[in-house]
């Protein structure tokens, strides 16, 4: 299959539940490359020069002002890396109500994107191939919004 192009960015906590989804989604089979926002701030930040889609999980227990990361915060905060954001997928819990994936539509708001689609806690099968079957037609151009 010819590579989709594009790239995902995303955040993990050390839990691993949001690389898990990644890794089940098989982007690299596509062409996508994936980044790593560091979990600890003595690691080296993180620097994307391409487009990109951020997959970001819901922090805050139902607080909305808690809900982004503060490492996917600090990343945002980089103009270039923000610069070059194409859209959001985000993870949540159903049993926060209002607040399910709030991460996604606060970081697409604030950086004027579309939020594409969004999954409960680590995913299931489905989740990862709408999330792999979307990407590939967002970074081709055709993203038609039906995924």
């Amino acid at each position: 299959m010819s590579g989709a192009g594009g790239a995902v960015v995303y955040f993990s906590s050390a839990s691993g539940n949001t690389t898990r989804f990644i890794e089940g989604c098989r982007l690299d089979e596509l062409g996508i490359a994936t980044y790593r926002i560091p979990l600890r701030a003595n690691e080296p930040a993180l620097a994307v020069r391409e487009p990109y889609v951020l997959i970001v999980p819901t922090y805050g227990g139902g607080d909305v002002r808690k809900a982004v990361p503060i490492q996917v915060k600090k990343f945002l905060n980089d103009p270039d890396n923000r610069s070059w954001i194409r859209g959001v997928i985000a993870s949540g819990n159903t049993n926060f109500g209002e607040a399910y994936a709030a991460a996604g539509r606060i970081v697409a708001a604030k950086c004027q994107v579309p939020l594409l689609f969004t999954f409960e806690l680590m995913g299931t099968p489905e989740d990862m191939t709408k999330t792999r079957d979307g990407l590939a037609r967002f970074f081709s151009g055709r993203a038609d919004g039906n995924s």
